[in-house]
């Protein structure tokens, strides 16, 4: 198994670098077909959305993020630990208005049917597809 950094999924999904670009997507390729067997980590996929929506960088839109990245983390040859977690936090993010970090909590309370969240971040509460309550202490 080998472990993919941010920039090759960037390379990937924006194209900037032709040749980097085809290389990135003939590994995709492989993994597409689990002919290869590729992870990463929770921080890289933070990272990947936190470059794509980047005001400084690429600017997408948080659909577009949702739309380039959930095919690729859905790779069959992408073993992922906690690929549904992932995959939902990217729907949350794309739908709502919080930051990818908080998604991934969100995702992660859900799957271990967490529903109260001790924070002064007013953004959960606008969330109203969670069954996640925040409370102050």
């Amino acid at each position: 198994m080998q472990f993919v950094d941010t920039n090759i999924f960037i390379r990937y999904l924006i194209n900037d670098d032709p040749d980097k670009a085809g290389a990135c997507r003939q590994l995709f390729e492989l993994a597409k077909l689990n002919q290869v067997s590729l992870t990463t980590s929770e921080s890289i996929i933070a990272e990947i959305v936190y470059v794509l929506s980047s005001k400084r960088l690429y600017n997408l839109a948080r659909q577009d993020v949702r739309i380039r990245l959930y095919p690729l983390l859905s790779l069959p040859g992408l073993k992922l630990a906690h690929r549904s977690r992932y995959l939902r936090a990217l729907n949350l993010y794309s739908n709502n208005n919080v930051d990818f970090e908080d998604a991934l909590t969100l995702a992660a309370m859900e799957s271990e049917q967490i529903t109260e969240l001790y924070s002064y971040d007013e953004d959960f509460d606008s969330v109203k597809e969670c069954a996640v309550v925040r409370v102050e202490p």
